[in-house]
């Protein structure tokens, strides 16, 4: 299985800290987030080769990417224009061999075990065409929420509202395939935001994995400084 990496946003919720720095490069405990994803892909070797895209200050993720330990396995793409989640899904396509993939938004903090999600994709319901990993959130109104029948099948979003039903949320870390490509590309367009164009026409239609592993999203500085205090520091 191969994956893709989403690493080109802005990260404007963290300025001043992203005026200067990749919100994917942000550091806990002195370790930049997208080296705590390519130790979760490829130490496992749970995936063979990833793909990560820059725009934003791409020169230090390319940097990044040619020092680290795992650079023969990984591919970069840079987009000139941000294409949305589904646009940078949709223009590198073929980068998938018309296989299930892996798709991570690579600025969440997290210690998930992807072999654990490749498992409960493969054991997901019958129909489902995707599996989206789900976590318990602290702060429900920020996160897109979900709502699940007994067989953890998503029948509703919530997308930050002042009430969530729940606090199960939407972790951002996607196992799909060539059924999603193909609706992304009959929007018929570059630009496609993913949780918004596409995930709604798939409801009831995707399998929720709920981890017990730490995950969070870390684009405040409130959520930022939370994690220095809970993710356990590098051994």
């Amino acid at each position: 299985m191969k994956a893709l990496l989403l690493a080109a946003g802005f990260g404007t919720r963290l300025r001043p800290i992203t005026d200067s720095v990749p919100k994917c490069l942000v550091p806990i405990h002195g370790r930049p987030l997208l080296d705590y994803w390519f130790e979760l892909v490829f130490a496992t070797n749970a995936i063979d080769r990833a793909l990560v895209n820059t725009h934003y200050l791409p020169d230090q993720v390319v940097a990044h990417v040619q020092a680290s330990p795992w650079r023969d396995r990984i591919d970069l793409v840079h987009e000139d224009v941000l294409l949305g989640t589904g646009g940078t899904i949709l223009q590198n396509r073929r980068y998938f061999d018309g296989q299930d993939f892996l798709l991570v938004h690579a600025d969440n903090l997290s210690s998930l075990d992807v072999r654990w999600l490749q498992h409960q994709h493969h054991a997901r319901t019958v129909g489902c065409a995707m599996t989206m990993l789900a976590f318990r959130t602290d702060v429900p109104q920020s996160c897109g929420i979900l709502e699940c029948d007994a067989h953890g099948v998503v029948q509703a979003f919530h997308e930050k509202v002042a009430n969530p039903p729940d606090n199960l949320a939407n972790g951002a870390v996607y196992i799909m395939g060539p059924e999603i490509l193909a609706a992304t590309a009959a929007l018929g367009k570059p630009e496609v935001d993913l949780s918004t164009e596409v995930i709604p026409q798939f409801v009831g239609r995707i399998q929720s994995a709920e981890t017990t592993a730490y995950h969070r999203d870390i684009g405040t500085p409130t959520s930022l400084a939370a994690a220095h205090q809970e993710f356990p520091r590098p051994t």
